[in-house]
């Protein structure tokens, strides 16, 4: 944990919240923590003092923020702390839309990824970090399983300045140590981490952007299985993952649906190339509506080096276990999580725990995959949901169904004839 001299401490802005120049207090505040802690210099943002706001109104908001009950377990405070963190963190992400996207990868995504992977002990990487969801929930996830805080070391990157210092602060609130580099930058150019080969990566880049290339990449060691189009940076990303992790190291990708089944330029070459190498492990069809900043469907790739399952690949159609929690977004619940990482677990050891269902999974080998021409998605392999027979008599089906279709029908002709009845009143003949 990081010291906070006293001059920085929270009661001290509070007896000073009605003070016009609060913002000025806490500017200052700021800059004392940086000095005790110089792993922040340069991460905290120190603008309060220049902030439009009506008078008053951060002063208000420190009183607000003093009402949160911490209680005097410092590991509970630091729970809650993150928790108001990552709060506002999704709640920015959904009032901002598109713009907001770029901090914040939805919650139940990041479980899912961080379920199937199972992180435990070793060095978990994020070239594209955002604000540190993917390891916060790597955190939690050890410590709900036996570990301990400390038993990963974290390794990231973030091209966005602001964003880079929200993931050090996401962090940092709750103890946990970590290296982003020196400083933000594009993770393919000024690699901040070139000889990191780490146990786990996970990652939600950016979808199919086309600004990414420059020239000196041009023969980089990363393109192992062919040279990424300039114009996508989707298999630039997952080749880039690939070098980053050790031999039996295992990853877990976002990216977009059309990832599975591109074969323009030479995307349709390197997915054939890892396919045959091997190194595709499972993937996963999502839902829509994920994502606050995007509408693009969007799957899981999970990737390793040295599957325990060679020669296959399993598919996971998640497509229709999606829970709406506003008209406009969906998610994941704990329940579907279990089960997609449950289904994988089983695959990977090979018992007979793991059987296919059609419709939700199946384990494929490389030839029936080759036959399809590499196209890795899911809702080709797995078929169709087995429908439940009811054992009424087609004939008998059909009679009612037909019954009711003239029923709607002869109330549809009745609604005509009432439509053209008021227009008829209104002088609108026809």
């Amino acid at each position: 944990m990081f010291w906070v001299p006293e001059g920085a401490r929270w009661e001290t802005l509070r007896a000073a919240a009605p003070q016009p120049d609060i913002g000025k207090r806490i500017d200052d505040a700021l800059s004392l923590i940086e000095l005790d802690n110089p792993k922040l210099k340069g991460i905290l943002d120190k603008r309060f003092a220049r902030a439009q706001l009506p008078d008053g109104k951060l002063g208000e908001l420190v009183n607000l923020i003093s009402t949160i009950g911490f209680g005097d377990d410092p590991s509970k405070a630091r729970d809650i702390l993150g928790q108001v963190y990552e709060y506002f963190l999704g709640m920015f992400a959904s009032a901002e839309g598109k713009r907001g996207g770029q901090f914040y990868t939805p919650a139940s995504i990041v479980k899912t990824l961080v379920a199937v992977l199972s992180p435990a002990k070793g060095q978990i990487y994020d070239p594209c970090c955002g604000s540190s969801g993917m390891f916060v929930q790597s955190e939690k996830f050890i410590e709900d399983h036996g570990g301990k805080l400390g038993d990963v070391s974290i390794y990231g990157q973030e091209a966005n300045p602001t964003t880079w210092r929200l993931a050090a602060m996401n962090l940092v609130i709750r103890g946990m140590d970590y290296n982003l580099g020196k400083e933000p930058a594009d993770t393919f150019t000024r690699n901040q981490h070139p000889d990191l080969r780490a146990d786990y990566c996970l990652a939600n880049p950016p979808f199919n952007i086309s600004d990414w290339w420059h020239a000196s990449l041009d023969g980089d060691a990363r393109w192992e299985y062919g040279t990424p189009p300039q114009g996508n940076a989707n298999y630039a990303w997952l080749q880039h993952i690939l070098h980053h992790l050790k031999p039996t190291g295992r990853a877990g990708i976002v990216l977009a649906n059309g990832s599975m089944s591109s074969s323009q330029n030479s995307e349709g070459q390197i997915r054939a190339a890892m396919v045959d190498a091997d190194v595709v492990e499972v993937m996963v069809a999502l839902p829509g509506q994920l994502f606050f900043n995007t509408q693009i469907p969007a799957c899981l790739w999970f990737l390793a080096k040295h599957k325990k399952r060679k020669g296959e690949v399993l598919f996971i159609d998640a497509r229709k276990l999606a829970t709406m929690i506003s008209r406009v977004q969906s998610e994941l619940t704990d329940e579907v999580i279990a089960r997609i990482s449950q289904t994988v677990a089983a695959w990977r050891s090979g018992t007979s725990d793991y059987q296919d269902i059609a419709g939700f999974c199946r384990s494929v080998p490389l030839a029936e995959i080759a036959q399809q021409g590499h196209v890795l998605t899911p809702g080709r392999y797995v078929g169709a949901e087995e429908v439940e027979d009811d054992d009424e008599a087609f004939a008998d089906k059909m009679q009612m169904l037909t019954a009711r279709l003239s029923e709607q029908m002869a109330k549809g002709a009745e609604l005509d004839a009432l439509i053209r009845q008021k227009l008829r009143g209104l002088g609108y003949e026809f």
